[in-house]
């Protein structure tokens, strides 16, 4: 799988999700078998960008590359200021988002509502190609299947970005009227694939290995893109990539190693975001974690009265301690439980 220059180590991608894809985030995925991940969005506005959220979201201290940035707004001349101002931070590779289907987003005109305004998408499209091509770096574009069912216009918009110098396509097989209700559909995602020469991912709905195996046959697509499903199991990536090669199931991780996986996660978290608010933050990423695990219920409301690191990291090893007293491996999980409630892109902010 290649983009531009650079060469992916597979073809299991994570996606951008506001709230959740922070550096410490990206990085314990990509430890855990993902090829590639998109940071979370950041805003196009330049009152904006010395923001603490923005100035976060745009941290990419340590992480091994390619380092990509996801840009939202809807001013093609902005967009393309925001790419060359990623760029000279660190961004080898920029993303455009026309999918994000927030209604804060969407309301401004941003993410997938762009999709309603075929110029436009186009106009930031060739004014965001054009800003990257003296530095060498490609540009890539997320996008959904259209704005409402009857409205489905991911080919045109695909075709028009491939003609315009983008070098991957990723579709969401939802509509932005749909947000995450429903199931996501291929077929649009099959379609952009036979239409185009440049690489196209598959993106929705993708919780098991089976499933990814499923959809890549469905869609003929070169990688597939997980986002709610590696909610506290980013280790779906090792698995996935397991089963593709070998056609087997990967034995479910040992409890220890996600306590050590967890307790990592959480060191990360906290110097990215400080103890105030990494602790806060990190309620989500341990609750999913429990999510499915015995005792996980009443372990999650308990995490949530703690407001120090400390404690914080002592209630996580007591719980996954206790649970390796019983079995030394997690229980087999099927994918996110109830998908259609992670609706994640709700806490999509610019």
């Amino acid at each position: 799988m290649q983009i531009g220059p650079f060469a992916l180590a597979n073809s299991l991608f994570v996606a951008p999700m506001a709230g959740v894809t922070d550096r410490p985030f990206r990085q314990l995925c990509k430890q855990l078998g993902a090829g590639y991940a998109v940071s979370e969005m950041v805003t196009s506005r330049p009152d904006l960008q010395a923001s603490l959220k923005t100035s976060r979201r745009a941290n990419h201290e340590g992480e091994p590359g390619p380092i990509a940035v996801q840009i939202a707004g809807t001013d093609a001349p902005m967009m393309a200021d925001a790419a060359r101002y990623n760029i000279d931070r660190g961004a080898q590779i920029i993303d455009i988002n026309m999918g994000c289907p927030a209604k804060k987003v969407c309301n401004k005109w941003a993410g997938s509502a762009l999709m309603q305004n075929e110029p436009l998408a186009l106009e930031i499209v060739d004014a965001v190609v054009a800003a990257c091509a003296p530095h060498g770096v490609p540009v890539t574009l997320k996008m959904r299947t259209g704005w409402c069912e009857t409205e489905k216009n991911a080919l045109v918009l695909a075709r028009g970005a491939e003609s315009a110098g983008v070098q991957m396509v990723t579709v969401h097989g939802r509509t932005r009227d749909q947000g995450y209700r429903g199931q996501a559909e291929y077929d649009t995602i099959a379609a952009v694939k036979a239409a185009l020469r440049i690489p196209v991912v598959a993106n929705g709905d993708i919780d098991s290995p089976e499933k990814a195996q499923a959809v890549l046959r469905a869609t003929g697509a070169d990688a597939v893109m997980i986002g709610r499903a590696a909610q506290g199991r980013p280790w779906i990536f090792r698995e996935v990539a397991h089963f593709l090669a070998t056609g087997s199931h990967l034995a479910p991780p040992l409890v220890l190693e996600v306590k050590r996986w967890l307790i990592e996660h959480l060191h990360d978290h906290y110097a990215l975001y400080g103890e105030y608010t990494g602790v806060r933050s990190a309620r989500k990423h341990i609750g999913w974690y429990v999510d499915e695990l015995p005792g996980g219920e009443d372990f999650r409301a308990r995490m949530n009265t703690l407001e120090s690191a400390a404690a914080q990291l002592d209630a996580v090893a007591t719980f996954f301690d206790q649970m390796n007293d019983t079995t030394d491996r997690l229980p087999a999980l099927h994918g996110a439980t109830a998908l259609e409630e992670r609706e994640t892109m709700k806490e999509c902010t610019v």
